[in-house]
């Protein structure tokens, strides 16, 4: 369900909010200094949303006189508020810096019910920056410690979130109920109604994924009980009415939307306008009134765009070019079908990974079972081989008497042998040839040696990802057999390519391929090798898409990213050997790729620096890139024709 999420992130920061905001944070103990420490800091709390920076000097203020008179806890808490208003500024390396800060300080003092607030609210930064791992780590900390204080409130908010991070993922859903089921009695016992129906929401929408119907209508109804119709009863209108669309009841399905949107619209929460009016837009597609769906999908469209609610937008346009194709209105239908496709490229397609993981695993499985099999027929032989040497050695000893039988013997024996030679020495290429189309030949080398190869740090590698984007529509429209044989022919013209200028093939990961330049072996020319390499894979894409164009077959278009930096590089497993690298130069790299455009290579100031001599360059400016920051970013338009003369007598000094 589309507003799961939703409900998930809203549960997830109102409750972890309201941890923050407890009016027992800070108590007078005593003198007038200390008394003033808590005025600064509850005024700190209320600049928090409109003026963090205001915020960030009253707490700045207050810890400075708690420090004077030595008033720990209130240090704790102006270093707490220091980080919430980073929080709200997006500012979370400096956030996370001071709730560490805030934390050592509540720890000193051995305030588990601060501990658990700190816990808790580094979470909710790691789970905003997408890292469900050590958001996880926080919050089962926070419920620790909050299981030592007793605080029901925070031992709601801390089971509340880890139900929110297991509930990204359709695999870790009964984790996900697990602990929603413990956060629920709480909230009760609590009286605290706007958890309670989010968490009663988020419980019915896991049932609801499970095809459970039944239950997931019980906790439906529970969170309308406990709403009402204030907030938050929108979006349990919605899951019901959601839940009908998916049974062919269009009428209930209708109403419930119909109510979720009359309460969100008199609350102006502008969101939930949209998940309403999407939700309406639904029921009609269901029912084949594509008239009526594209109306509430446009209405949908515009407060959408405005609150930047891509997900939903999403939706939305997937749905509007179905409609639009189904009634015949192509060109509108391609317009959204456009639409559509640029803003999936933006979001995480889980389902597409493990399609295309599936099809390159099946790949690698028939692949590597036929090396096994080789290596079977070679032990098999050298056992042969040796069995009738024993035979050999046997048979001369019987006598001399047997001269004649023997030498006739050793002839046959003889003839076997060059067989069986020519045959192992056929083999042992094939094996090796096999593993070199797996590894480098120097790690090859020093695994067939040693039987392991020891990874290496490299100061200066450049790194290339591509990836062809709208993928997944082109997956959609293709059977497995031609997806494979497409992505098999571009990645051997890339390979050809990227062996042309000494590079080496890391690996493919679906639709993207990964190179490196400089590795295993150094090489000074590896930034300009992989530039150039790069605009000639373009250059085939562009070619191809001009004979698909002819032959009436849709245009794959591909992006690049390149990035230069140190890595570390090595051979991973012991059964299925795979030559890989690591560091932040292969993440920012990847990053690249995604903010790059279609027939461009986009590089990053470190490479730019390194072949500026040799290629024009257009600068794009510092972009934002995911869990990386603000890059410096250039288009490579073309190579200069002094380069041609200036590789000709001397190398790029790196």
């Amino acid at each position: 369900m589309n507003y799961k999420k939703l409900i998930l992130c809203l549960s997830l920061l109102s409750v972890s909010l309201k941890g923050w905001s407890q009016t027992d944070a800070v108590k007078k103990t005593g003198g007038g200094d200390s008394i003033l420490v808590n005025i600064l800091l509850e005024q700190s709390k209320s600049y928090f949303a409109d003026s963090p920076a205001k915020a960030i000097a009253l707490a700045v203020k207050a810890k400075g006189i708690a420090d004077n008179i030595h008033f720990p806890k209130g240090e704790a808490y102006a270093l707490k508020n220091i980080g919430i208003a980073y929080y709200y500024q997006g500012k979370y390396l400096e956030a996370l810096d001071y709730y560490r800060q805030s934390l050592n300080f509540f720890k000193e003092i051995k305030d588990n019910v601060g501990i658990a607030n700190v816990y808790s609210n580094m979470g909710v930064v790691y789970y905003e920056q997408g890292d469900d791992v050590k958001a996880l780590e926080n919050y089962l900390e926070s419920l620790k410690y909050a299981e030592l204080s007793g605080d029901k409130l925070r031992m709601l908010t801390t089971l509340n979130n880890v139900g929110g991070v297991y509930n990204n993922k359709p695999a870790t859903h009964d984790k996900a109920l697990q602990y929603y089921l413990l956060a629920l009695p709480i909230s009760e016992a609590l009286g605290r109604k706007v958890e309670l129906g989010a968490i009663s929401v988020n419980i019915g929408s896991i049932y609801a994924d499970k095809q459970n119907h039944a239950k997931a209508m019980v906790y439906f109804n529970k969170a309308l009980k406990v709403y009402g119709n204030a907030e938050g009863s929108q979006n349990a209108y919605n899951a019901i009415g959601e839940l009908y669309n998916n049974e062919k009841n269009f009428d209930l399905a209708l109403q419930n939307h119909n109510q979720a949107l009359t309460i969100a619209k008199k609350l102006n929460n502008k969101l939930s306008i949209v998940n309403s009016l999407i939700g309406l837009g639904k029921v009609y597609v269901k029912k084949g009134d594509f008239k009526n769906a594209i109306i509430y999908f446009k209405e949908a469209e515009s407060p959408a765009l405005e609150l930047s609610a891509n997900t939903q937008l999403k939706d939305i346009y997937e749905k509007m070019s179905f409609s639009y194709a189904y009634s015949a209105d192509y060109r509108n239908a391609f317009e959204y079908q456009t639409l559509f496709s640029n803003i999936k490229d933006t979001l995480y397609n889980i389902a597409n990974d493990k399609k295309l993981g599936s099809l390159q695993n099946d790949f690698d499985l028939q692949k590597k079972q036929g090396e096994i099999n080789l290596l079977t027929k070679v032990k098999a032989l050298n056992e042969l081989q040796i069995e009738r040497q024993k035979f050999a050695r046997n048979a001369f000893a019987a006598g001399l008497g047997l001269v004649f039988l023997i030498a006739l013997l050793i002839f046959r024996n003889y003839r076997e042998k060059v067989k069986t030679n020519k045959i192992l020495d056929q083999q042992k290429v094939q094996i090796e040839n096999l593993l070199l189309n797996i590894l480098p030949s120097e790690v090859a080398k020093e695994l067939q040696l040693k039987g392991q190869a020891t990874p290496r740090n490299y100061e200066s590698v450049s790194v290339m990802f591509t990836d062809f984007k709208s993928f997944t529509i082109h997956a959609d429209k293709m059977s497995p057999q031609q997806l494979v044989e497409e992505l098999n022919t571009c990645f051997i013209a890339f390979d050809n390519i990227i062996e042309k200028y000494g590079l080496e093939k890391i690996k493919t990961i679906g639709d993207s391929y990964m190179c490196a330049g400089g590795i295993p072996t150094p090489d000074k020319k590896h930034a300009y090798n992989i530039v150039k390499a790069s605009l000639e894979i373009q250059e085939y894409i562009v070619l191809n898409n001009k004979r698909k164009f002819a032959e009436g077959l849709e245009p794959w278009d591909l992006r690049i990213g390149v990035h230069v930096g140190p890595v570390v590089a090595g051979v991973v497993g012991r059964k299925k050997y795979a030559y890989d690298i690591w560091g932040s130069t292969v993440n920012i790299a990847s990053r690249l790729e995604s903010n790059g455009e279609p027939e461009q290579v986009n590089i990053s100031a470190s490479v730019y620096e390194l072949v500026k001599n040799e290629f024009s360059c257009s600068y794009r400016g510092k972009i934002y890139a995911k869990n990386v920051g603000e890059v410096d970013m250039y288009f490579v338009e073309s190579e200069t024709s002094i380069s041609i003369d200036k590789h000709s007598s001397s190398t790029i000094s790196i």
